[in-house]
């Protein structure tokens, strides 16, 4: 697969308009925040595709994955399923940023403040 072939998949355009319109309260809230480039000049796209995998929210221009992780994401096949996503998507030079749902509610600004740490570019940050 050429690499400008892997990004927003035609065969997956309907799930990520189906996760855009049914975000959980989490991303919604961290969505406020990412959007029109408020974090550092930043633009972020929401349930982005990169092959088979919708991520959360992705920074192009940083290569920045950053992913909500509800309490399943801890347990089980969900676990091992982000295992193997991740390490895929660290094959192909992105970084990922997890953080927990709850992390949103009570740490919204370390959290935006972790996410800016994780650009490349500090100074426009």
């Amino acid at each position: 697969m050429r690499k400008d072939q892997i990004k927003n998949l035609p065969h997956l355009k309907t799930n990520r308009q189906e996760l855009r319109k049914n975000q959980t309260s989490a991303e919604e809230t961290l969505w406020l925040c990412l959007r029109r480039e408020q974090l550092a000049g930043r633009k972020f796209r929401r349930q982005h595709s990169i092959e088979n995998y919708i991520v959360d929210f992705y920074c192009a221009s940083e290569r920045v994955i950053v992913e909500l992780d509800g309490a399943h994401h801890t347990e089980g096949e969900t676990y091992f399923n982000d295992v193997v996503r991740d390490a895929r998507l660290r094959q192909l030079n992105y970084r990922i940023l997890r953080f927990p749902n709850q992390e949103i509610f009570n740490k919204l600004e370390q959290t935006l403040e972790t996410i800016k740490a994780n650009f490349q570019n500090q100074e426009a940050a």
